[in-house]
């Protein structure tokens, strides 16, 4: 389901009222000026605590090339999650959703993982956070295995920082490969007023021990 924004300008708080009651923003390309509302039937989520990682993209997360931050490139994140890339001619981030996200990000309330290689931007992810949901907007990569590697690293913050919901509006191939799966919009409503309730904090900072109990997690859910 969705519905095409008109009058008056979105604002952020009103993007935030949005994510709240369970619907996002999209455009139809990256150059169209429209924004439009989406509710969705079924609802993508990523259980935090059935995340799966396989033992070579563990192997790469800990001992591979990159190097992973938070919220230091976040507008050159959102630039590349909205660039063209093989089998995606186009996106659907427009300018407007561009400059909503910048001015969230500035607000405290979007954030991004950004990966590294030799001191080159090559992949990441960006989203909402709102008490203890995350709402997972896009992702990119430059290199094999460079959003993974994002991914990764947001779900060990979101466990550290006290998250209980990620939402990825959308499962892909790509997705259900770490345990995403669909559910009904009436149970996403009801994960969401949950999460809302809760209070957590986006960690920039990840300590070593965090990413490791994460990745054990992920071994274990796998495993069961």
């Amino acid at each position: 389901m969705s519905n095409r924004a008109g009058s008056p300008r979105v604002t952020p708080e009103m993007l935030l009222r949005a994510y709240a009651i369970g619907i996002f923003p999209m455009a139809e390309s990256r150059h169209d000026p429209h924004l439009y509302w989406i509710d969705p039937d079924a609802r993508g989520i990523l259980p935090l605590d059935r995340f799966h990682v396989s033992r070579s993209l563990r192997k790469t997360v800990l001992k591979g090339p990159f190097h992973v931050t938070a919220d230091r490139a976040f507008e050159d994140c959102v630039a590349g999650c909205a660039e063209p890339a093989p089998g995606r001619r186009q996106t659907w981030i427009n300018d407007t959703i561009f400059d909503l996200c910048r001015k969230l990000h500035v607000m405290g309330y979007a954030h991004s993982v950004e990966t590294w290689l030799d001191g080159e931007l090559v992949g990441g992810l960006y989203g909402v956070a709102l008490g203890g949901a995350f709402f997972g907007e896009s992702m990119f990569s430059r290199e094999t295995d460079a959003s993974k590697v994002a991914l990764v690293h947001l779900v060990a913050r979101l466990k550290y920082g006290g998250f209980n919901l990620l939402d990825t509006q959308f499962v892909t191939k790509h997705l259900e490969r770490f345990g995403a799966f669909e559910i009904p919009r009436d149970a996403y409503r009801q994960l969401l007023n949950e999460a809302l309730k809760q209070r957590a904090g986006f960690p920039v900072e990840l300590p070593e021990e965090a990413l490791l109990a994460a990745l054990d997690a992920a071994a274990t859910s796998a495993n069961n």
